[in-house]
């Protein structure tokens, strides 16, 4: 089965064509991060656009790479919520009009359960993949949630942020410091380089025996301390930066922890955007070593949104007998 998977739901216009559901023939991504740094974060109708003018070029480069010609295909996928909905728009339409000049089937596939599947796909330091059931950790910009994965679409929401995302806050505390945009990526690498223990920053939810998550709190306590101390001189940015992550790390951790003993499970997958952070990583293996579960994380290339994950998830959907109508739509507040 030759699937393509069309992704949009945020500031990267990706498409690849995935074999069988495990084999990745094609993986393009056009990323967008040049055009959103000057403001400091993704601008929806920018996005917009930006997709506008680079879905075509992009599916016909993953057509191409994969050697396929378009009536090969045995079926779309596209991602259909959540994100935002302009850039939505695009990548459900494109993939709507292609399906419909060729005769194939269209699936509607939620962005999450791409994120689940990555996983899955044989790509160069890709993991063998987790049995099922298993716990993931999904982290993102606009994501953070514990999930007991029974099965590809049986889950089970064990927790979830109540206000930012862990991705989210890390760019915003970014864009605080004047790191530019995505803050994510600078934060960890001047991490790497500092002390953890060097500022106390809070831990989100003290004491709470739940699974839920909240950055918000965390976000606030980085702001009044650049209010109060003002911004760190160069020499200090690597420990405040380490800090602030640990104080991130340790909650995701803790919290993951948790979930596999109430769920007794041994296999814990961590997926999404965060789930490229060299700290996370780290603390999770020295975790898993500590306690005896066995870590999967995709190789980072596949953490980010692609279309490989979203061709993988539609496989399965399609293997399911699912197909979406002519009139799918998106949902930016689609439920996994």
């Amino acid at each position: 089965m030759l699937v393509l998977g069309i992704e949009t739901s945020c500031d990267e216009t990706a498409a690849a064509v995935v074999e069988d559901g495990r084999r990745v023939l094609s993986d393009v991504v056009a990323s967008q991060v040049l055009v959103h740094a000057e403001y400091g974060g993704v601008v929806p109708e920018v996005a917009s656009r930006q997709h506008l003018a680079t879905v075509v070029p992009v599916v016909s480069r993953a057509l191409s790479e994969a050697g396929v010609e378009p009536r090969a295909l045995d079926g779309i996928a596209v991602t259909c919520g959540p994100g935002l909905v302009g850039p939505l728009l695009v990548g459900v339409e494109m993939g709507k009009a292609l399906a419909y000049a060729l005769g194939r089937p269209v699936v509607g596939v939620n962005h999450l359960a791409g994120h689940l599947a990555a996983v899955f796909l044989d790509h160069p330091g890709n993991p063998a993949p987790p049995p099922y059931p298993h716990l993931a950790l999904l982290v993102s910009g606009g994501h953070t949630l514990l999930l007991r994965v029974d099965g590809p679409g049986q889950v089970k929401s064990l927790g979830a942020t109540r206000d930012d995302a862990a991705g989210e806050a890390f760019d915003k505390v970014a864009k605080l410091l004047g790191l530019g945009y995505p803050g994510g990526v600078v934060i960890d690498s001047l991490a790497s380089q500092g002390d953890p223990e060097s500022i106390d920053f809070p831990r989100p939810l003290p004491g709470r025996q739940d699974l839920d998550f909240s950055f918000s709190g965390l976000k606030t306590a980085v702001a009044t301390r650049i209010r109060e101390h003002g911004l760190p001189e160069p020499a200090q940015m690597p420990d405040f930066c380490a800090s602030f992550q640990a104080a991130v790390v340790d909650v995701l951790v803790r919290k993951s922890r948790r979930a596999l003993l109430r769920e007794g499970l041994r296999d814990l997958l961590i997926c999404g955007g965060v789930a490229a952070n060299r700290g996370l990583r780290t603390a999770l293996a020295a975790a898993a070593e500590e306690d005896g579960f066995r870590l999967f994380v995709p190789t980072p290339k596949l953490c980010t949104d692609n279309g490989a994950m979203i061709a993988q998830a539609g496989t399965w959907a399609l293997a399911r007998g699912e197909r979406a109508a002519w009139d799918l739509s998106v949902d930016p507040g689609l439920p996994l």
